[in-house]
């Protein structure tokens, strides 16, 4: 961080042992001091005293805000050192005696008084902090990774820890191209996010410059109430769209939060962020294979299935090998066939595959509507688990290969006209019809 020493009052004479100080302002502060009543007071020869029961960290605020605006420079910069320690010393030094406004590029600032020759100072104030996490539908819990169905709403919370002294916070969010910004961000108080924040304290960027998703920009005059270390939660939403990978390193959130002014610009360009928190949503697949009679090798096209929810209400339809949406069954009157929509139906190709992509961790079960010409249709749904692991760390999931192998038997041949099976019977017949004819011929010799 970078601090800054604005001398706003000069010493003009003191007495140390009456507790007696003589002060004036400084050239580049007297005007905008003497419109600040509330806090100073100047006699008619210029001094300066201030005013009774006065709010320091008021006028402190009002000081840096009008510091930020003025073309002078600081009376004196001093960059932090010890970079990588817990603390870093700066030090200012050959100062003139007088009142300091010390502002810093975290936005945290204090008036130095000059009752000793030496001052200490100690910064409390911290950087803000950002925790980014986003919720497992199937138990309702957030953490840093879930899974999902293409379609599918995914909840996400951000966790903001602000600082007293804070300035210039912007939060940033920046979605993979997997995911489709619900334009819903709020801010709240609370953690169980029932109280929000005044929408005048903050505004929301869908086109920010920095090519995030969105930012949230906090007012100022918000930021200065804070006096202690504050938490904010950030509540939004994405849908999980067509574009989202499936599997592999699944589809990541990023925020983050930016803060203070950096030295030398107007523009509220930040001095500091946070490091980037993320997230990654995951979706699934699984194949399938058909194959006959138990034989592996011996592929089977042509053969249909639809893909039913869990609890078998619903059934998937597809587009493009993904996951489209779910729908209710169509209903079938009694007795007849159900209609399946085109779009609902998995076909096994020359190679006796089929899959289909984005997908929730979660019991689904395939339906054959129509097995390959000449082999008999299954008697009942396959159950097909998808079920992922987690890594040892919690951020990650992974799933081993999920296929579907599923067996169809062929009928047995029956006999017809023209067959192997109608030949048999006319030998055997034949046979009986010599057989009788010698037993005819025997009978009449003997007669």
């Amino acid at each position: 961080q970078v601090y800054k020493a604005y001398q706003m009052l000069y010493l003009e004479s003191y007495n140390a042992s009456a507790n007696a100080y003589a002060y004036k302002a400084n050239s580049a502060w007297e005007t905008w001091l003497r419109s600040q009543s509330s806090y100073v007071a100047f006699d008619s020869q210029g001094y300066v005293t201030w005013v009774k029961g006065a709010d320091a960290a008021a006028f402190a605020k009002l000081a840096q805000a009008q510091a930020a605006s003025m073309t002078a420079d600081a009376t004196t910069t001093a960059p932090a050192a010890g970079e990588g320690k817990t603390y870093s010393t700066v030090a200012f030094s050959d100062l003139k005696l007088g009142y300091y406004l010390v502002d810093t590029t975290l936005g945290t600032l204090c008036s130095l008084d000059t009752t000793n020759p030496s001052v200490i100072m100690e910064e409390k104030n911290e950087v803000p902090t950002n925790v980014k996490t986003v919720q497992e539908d199937s138990t309702g819990n957030y953490g840093e990774k879930n899974d999902a169905d293409i379609g599918q709403t995914v909840n996400f919370k951000s966790t903001i820890t602000a600082q007293a002294g804070a300035q210039n916070y912007v939060f940033h969010d920046k979605m993979s191209a997997g995911l489709t910004y619900n334009n819903d961000a709020k801010v709240y108080t609370d953690e169980s996010m029932t109280t929000e924040l005044a929408t005048g304290n903050y505004s929301v960027s869908t086109s920010p410059d920095d090519k995030d998703t969105f930012d949230i920009v906090f007012t100022q005059e918000y930021l200065n109430t804070i006096t202690a270390e504050t938490k904010l939660y950030v509540k939004y939403s994405a849908t999980l769209n067509e574009n989202a990978v499936i599997a592999g390193d699944g589809n990541p959130n990023t925020s983050k939060v930016s803060y203070g002014v950096k030295d030398g610009t107007t523009t509220n360009e930040p001095s500091g962020e946070t490091p980037p928190s993320k997230t990654t949503t995951y979706t699934w697949q699984f194949d399938i294979l058909k194959y006959a009679n138990g034989d592996k090798n011996t592929v089977l096209k042509d053969a249909k299935f639809v893909l039913l929810n869990s609890d078998r209400s619903k059934v998937a339809t597809i587009k493009n090998g993904k996951l489209d949406s779910w729908n209710s069954i169509p209903s079938a009157q009694e007795g007849a066939e159900i209609q399946w929509p085109e779009t609902a139906v998995l076909t096994t190709d020359k190679n006796g595959k089929a899959a289909i992509a984005g997908l929730d961790a979660d019991t689904y079960y395939l339906r054959e509507i129509a097995a390959p010409a000449g082999y008999n249709k299954l008697p009942g749904d396959v159950t097909v688990i998808i079920s992922p692991t987690a890594s040892e760390d919690g951020k990650t999931l992974t799933l081993a290969p999920v296929t579907a192998e599923i067996e169809n038997k062929s009928g047995v041949e029956l006999p017809s006209t023209g067959g192997i099976g109608t030949t048999i019977f006319y030998v055997a017949g034949g046979v009986l019809v010599i057989g009788a004819a010698a037993l005819l011929i025997a009978k009449r010799k003997k007669a």
